[in-house]
């Protein structure tokens, strides 16, 4: 299996093939490409627009085709240069995953502007800093969100306000948007400038705007679809068919489940690029519920179903999953988490001719470093799959030296789909990236069929459910409150979520600080997904090793569950 894969590799790669790799100069420094890569992200959806009558857009009651969405983004696209916003500039959107979400993202990176994904679940002071940071002219928003923000409208720059589904004071209505008219305006677009920025949180305890480039964003299509002609031809010569046929005999459309949120790279890049580029349908979900995904599977025909491996717990353990007719779905899998071995045994025993599916990547590719699937997963249920082409890769121990096939240290990435660094953080940046290669900050091995396992983080953060919790954000809000003396948070494993975040706090003798006023305290500060489920508050001093720093390992040993309040 794995040499047949090896040999569909190298013919698909190949000087003249359809994913032909290439070297191109970006940012002073030669980085692997597809050689056949479309222009800019730009050029995708213009590409889109022959997919005519087909559903594009589902959400409730309403549907879009194909023809209705870009008409309405070639009327937000007009409106948007038509109040000044150019190549460079900044739109917010910041709203659920409704369908206007994908409209305002589509307008904007089609101009040539940079789609700024704010993250729906934050705070006014979160969205605030977000806001500073990006300085966007126009920010496209919901009724929750723009609330939040208008609160702290004097904190923020100046920025024309557009309200989704919902009428406010001092804001532009999306209907106006919608009613504009006009064709897609024309533009040039650099491949190397930032098509969108998605936050990603810091140890430093704020955000970090990472800089998406349209050429990381086509990179990450082609490596998605790279390997659907990968697996297609290694069984093709498997079956001892190497006629070109076997391999480019076209799929039927996809049905994506969006489960996730459009400002993370797996619903976004992933999901959403994948769908569009190949004239699949979209349905949107309000919010994540596993009863109502099984009533969607059904009713629009699902084939992929992707999110973080909790939902696919849940939809597989639901009392109604047999109740639903689920025989549509081709791929059941995700990323944001580790997708455990006995997640892909149960999603392999599921009757039907659903398969697992799994990938690894950051924000900071743009979306896939690599991607598994069917009997590859199958045969290494532990493994996130092979190393995209667009990428170098090398593990390295701690001095940057690099490692043998088999050994374990930090997973280094070069190549196009990194993204040009993090907004206004030069430092940062430079700490992330070096001659091109991105310090991914996860420990991880590769094995002799060049397949990646991620071993355990180096960054210290939770992964619960799909999001990322940086501790030091955390630890911030929690010592603001006066009767904290000290505190560590690090991450508690929890069978449902992968991680919870937990806390060791040391409180101010005499304080009679309880658990519910912390969570409080924390809840009016940061997100929900941040406010620690597990608290432990204490009398005595945190261990430290010798520099000073909190023994979390031992914190995490020592402290148990079942104590916390």
């Amino acid at each position: 299996m794995y040499a047949d894969l090896r040999r569909a590799w190298g013919e698909l790669t190949a000087p003249g093939a359809a994913f032909e790799i290439t070297e191109v100069a970006v940012r002073g420094v030669k980085l692997r490409t597809y050689a056949n890569a479309p222009g800019s992200v730009r050029d995708i959806w213009l590409g889109a627009r022959a997919h005519g009558s087909r559903d594009y857009l589902v959400y409730g009651d309403e549907r879009r085709t194909y023809e209705q969405a870009h008409r309405d983004t070639a009327s937000v696209a007009s409106w948007l240069v038509d109040s000044g916003v150019g190549t460079g500039d900044r739109v917010a959107i910041a709203m659920r995953n409704y369908p206007e979400w994908l409209i305002a993202y589509w307008a904007t990176v089609s101009i040539g502007a940079t789609a700024v994904g704010m993250n729906a679940w934050w705070t006014g002071p979160e969205m605030v800093f977000a806001m500073q940071d990006s300085t966007p002219k126009v920010t496209i928003g919901d009724a929750e969100r723009l609330e939040r923000l208008i609160a702290h409208r004097s904190e923020i720059p100046p920025t024309t306000l557009v309200a989704v589904r919902t009428a406010l004071d001092d804001s532009v209505p999306w209907e106006s948007l919608l009613a504009h008219g006009g064709e897609m305006p024309d533009a040039a677009i650099d491949p190397d400038a930032d098509a969108c920025i998605f936050y990603t949180s810091g140890t430093t305890g704020r955000p970090k705007g990472a800089q998406l480039t349209h050429r990381g964003c086509v990179a990450n299509l082609m490596s998605m679809g790279f390997w659907d002609a990968v697996g297609k031809r290694a069984r093709a010569l498997a079956a001892g068919d190497s006629s070109a046929a076997a391999t480019n005999a076209s799929a039927p459309a996809l049905a994506s489940l969006v489960t996730t949120p459009l400002f993370h790279v797996t619903a976004n890049n992933c999901v959403a690029y994948g769908a569009t580029a190949s004239g699949g349908k979209l349905v949107l979900m309000y919010k994540w519920d596993p009863g109502e995904a099984l009533r969607l599977i059904e009713r629009e025909r699902i084939t992929n179903f992707t999110g973080v491996p909790t939902m696919t717990r849940e939809i597989l353990a639901h009392p109604d999953f047999d109740a639903h007719d689920t025989s549509s779905l081709k791929i059941i899998g995700g990323g944001g988490a580790a997708f455990q071995p006995d997640l892909v045994d149960k999603v392999e025993k599921k009757e039907g001719n659903t398969r697992p599916n799994t990938g690894y990547g950051l924000t900071e590719t743009c979306g896939i470093i690599t991607t598994t699937s069917a009997d590859y997963h199958v045969g290494k249920p532990e493994s996130v799959g092979p190393i995209m082409p667009c990428y170098e890769a090398r593990c390295v121990d701690e001095a940057g030296e690099n490692l043998a096939d088999g050994e374990v240290g930090e997973l280094w990435v070069r190549g196009a789909q990194v993204i040009a660094g993090y907004l206004n953080q030069t430092e940062a940046t430079a700490e992330s990236i070096t001659d091109g290669w991105f310090r991914t900050g996860d420990v991880a091995r590769i094995d002799e069929d060049g397949f990646l396992y991620i071993v355990d983080r180096i960054k210290d953060m939770v992964l619960r459910g799909g999001e990322n919790v940086y501790c030091s954000e955390v630890e911030s809000v929690l010592f603001d409150h006066p009767d904290v003396v000290e505190c560590a948070v690090f991450g508690v494993s929890d069978e449902r979520l992968g991680e919870e975040v937990a806390a060791a706090i040391v409180v101010r003798e005499g304080a009679g600080l309880r658990g519910d006023a912390l969570r409080e305290h924390c809840a009016s500060r940061i997100a929900r997904h941040k406010v620690p489920r597990y608290l432990w508050l204490l009398s005595e001093p945190l261990p430290r090793n010798a520099n000073g720093k909190f023994l979390k390992r031992q914190l995490r040993e020592e402290l148990e569950p079942a104590a916390a309040v």
